[in-house]
């Protein structure tokens, strides 16, 4: 079985619409996003839409619960204060610009997808078993990734939110970082996402998709969010 999975759009309607015109290429059997529909990006009730519109299952992540809420915090790291200024005016932009319909949509999404595929069982959530803003990056200590992979109850846990993809075996757990979408910080402007061929043996291939980024970038400067997110977009760093 063939099993695609994406995250973290941040309303890069350019970035979705490459994605899903190569998704619909590979001929999956099944696709899932796991979360982050909105923040940062000029598109944010274009990319639901979207979503809606494919009826595509979606997993809530930290920034659609902050904005489906209309909560005050996204749930993001941030590593300095400016970094929190410009976070915040995302989230307060995001907020006054989805519609209530689809902030309603943002409150329905799911918690996580379990699935059982050939025997092996695949657990999909936007950032970790335990907490939907919690980030699993590659080198996370070697002991607290055993950890979550002790209590996933999986053999497959696929995620994103951190933006950066891999692919690690812990403690016998396959972990599966699709990356991003519309944000993608490992220095590649691309697009990302996950296939995931599983039959007697996983194979999982991190896919990049070329998109029209001088396009969306110029929607963000000018669309009244901060412009550093249109920087983020060229230069694919934090």
């Amino acid at each position: 079985m063939k099993i695609v999975t994406f995250s973290d759009i941040h309303g890069n309607l350019h970035a979705l619409q490459a994605v899903l015109a190569d998704i619909d290429r590979q001929e999956p059997d099944q696709v899932y996003c796991l979360g982050d529909l909105v923040g940062y990006g000029a598109h944010p009730n274009e990319v639901i839409d979207l979503i809606r519109t494919r009826q595509i299952p979606t997993i809530m992540g930290n920034y659609d619960d902050g904005v489906g809420f209309d909560k005050d915090d996204c749930g993001c790291a941030y590593t300095d204060e400016e970094m929190r200024r410009l976070g915040d005016l995302s989230l307060a932009w995001s907020r006054a610009h989805v519609t209530a319909e689809n902030k309603a949509f943002l409150r329905s999404l799911l918690p996580n997808v379990r699935l059982e595929v050939h025997s092996k069982r695949v657990l999909l959530v936007h950032g970790s078993p335990r907490r939907i803003n919690e980030y699993l990056y590659e080198d996370r200590a070697p002991a607290s990734l055993a950890r979550i992979a002790a209590m996933a109850n999986a053999d497959i846990l696929v995620f994103g939110h951190t933006h950066l993809p891999y692919v690690k075996e812990v403690e016998g757990v396959l972990f599966v970082n699709d990356g991003s979408v519309g944000k993608p910080k490992d220095g590649d402007p691309r697009a990302a996402y996950a296939i995931l061929e599983i039959g007697e043996e996983v194979r999982v291939t991190i896919q990049r998709v070329a998109y029209d980024v001088a396009a969306a970038a110029a929607a963000v400067r000018a669309s009244g969010l901060p412009p550093h997110f249109a920087d983020l977009l060229e230069t694919a760093r934090e």
